[in-house]
Order: C-alpha cells, then structure tokens, then sequence
C-alpha cells in the first residue's frame, strides 16, 4: 500500500526537505517493524532505520517510478537489516558473556518500541511470543528475511520478489524451507 502520492516523491527527488520529511513520516513505524523483529533490538532497529533514510535520501534520484515505491524502500532496509546481522555475527567473541536464558529487565525494557503498550507489545510478553523471535532470529538471513517479509511485514509473494530480485517459485521456496525450520528450531525449543 503506498502511503506517499507521486507528487511529493517528486518533490522529494528534486531536493524538497518537507517532501522527504513526509516520506519518513509516512513509513518510519513500518520501517521500525521490519527491523526490530530482523534485529530483536529497539536501539539497532532504530539505528537501521535511520542508515535506511539516509540511503533513501541518497539514492532518491535514482528510484525508478515504474515500480512501486514501498517495494524500493523494502529492499533499501532489508539489505540494512542483513548487513547489520552479518557484521553483528562478524564480531561475536568467545569471550561474550553466556546467559542461562533469563532476561533481564534491561534487555526487555529495551525491546519495547513505545512506552504505550500496544497489542503487538502484549503479545510479545507472552512466552509463546519469546519462543518464536528467538527461532526466528536463529533462522539463516535467506529464509529469515522471506518470513519476516510475509508473515510479519504481510508483503505478497510479488512483492518480496520484487524486493529480493528473485523469481516468485524461488519465493515460495524459501518461504516453504524457512518455516520447516523454524518449526524445527521451535520444535528443539526447551519448554519453559
């Protein structure tokens, strides 16, 4: 659903700062979304957000009308997204602190996106909820991005295929695989 009019993409292109203010306006929230539940972190995910809309606005010029502008934007912040969890794995080190699996109330605190509870964050509190984000994030970024993309962002199979540049039936695919594992990571999950 685009929620921007050609116009003010126009505007925006050609340098307006009140065109470009109401782009992010318009799609920070979603924005946000997608990546907390890539990044499992509300300082990361807003962090991604904001490298998302300074590649935006560099790059506005080149943004191709013919396409839908929401799938241009997806594809800007999913690639931020997977770029931050490879450089997050990248620099992992033996000598993390391990924890036995209990959360402290900081590290949840930090997964809160307002300090208004909304349905989504009353969800989350579940242990239910916990047990999928966990799998989820130890999904490999290929079938952890098309999930993300259809299940939680609700894009048609079009659309991710237009995001991630691949054919529909490879969509599918993964789409298909990335659940299988993600029943299997839930299905390994120790039951609380």
């Amino acid at each position: 659903m685009e929620r921007v009019e050609q116009g003010v993409l126009f505007r925006a292109q050609t340098g307006d700062l009140d065109a470009f203010t109401a782009i992010v306006q318009a799609y920070e929230d979603q924005l946000y979304t997608l990546a907390f539940r890539f990044l499992s972190n509300s300082a990361e995910a807003q962090d991604a957000v904001q490298e998302t809309f300074l590649r935006v606005y560099t790059q506005l010029r080149r943004y191709d009308e013919r396409f839908k502008f929401t799938t241009w934007l997806y594809r800007i912040a999913t690639n931020v997204c997977i770029d931050r969890l490879r450089k997050r794995k990248a620099v992992s080190s033996l000598d993390a602190e391990v924890t036995d699996g209990v959360e402290s109330l900081q590290d949840w605190h930090e997964r809160l996106a307002s300090p208004d509870p909304s349905p989504e964050d009353l969800l989350m509190q579940s242990e239910t909820c916990n047990e999928v984000q966990r799998a989820l994030g130890d999904l490999p970024p290929l079938y952890q991005t098309v999930i993300i993309l259809r299940y939680i962002q609700e894009l048609s199979l079009q659309e991710i295929s237009d995001v991630l540049h691949v054919p529909i039936t490879t969509v599918k695919t993964r789409i298909h695989r990335g659940r299988e594992a993600l029943k299997e990571l839930l299905a390994r999950a120790p039951v609380s």
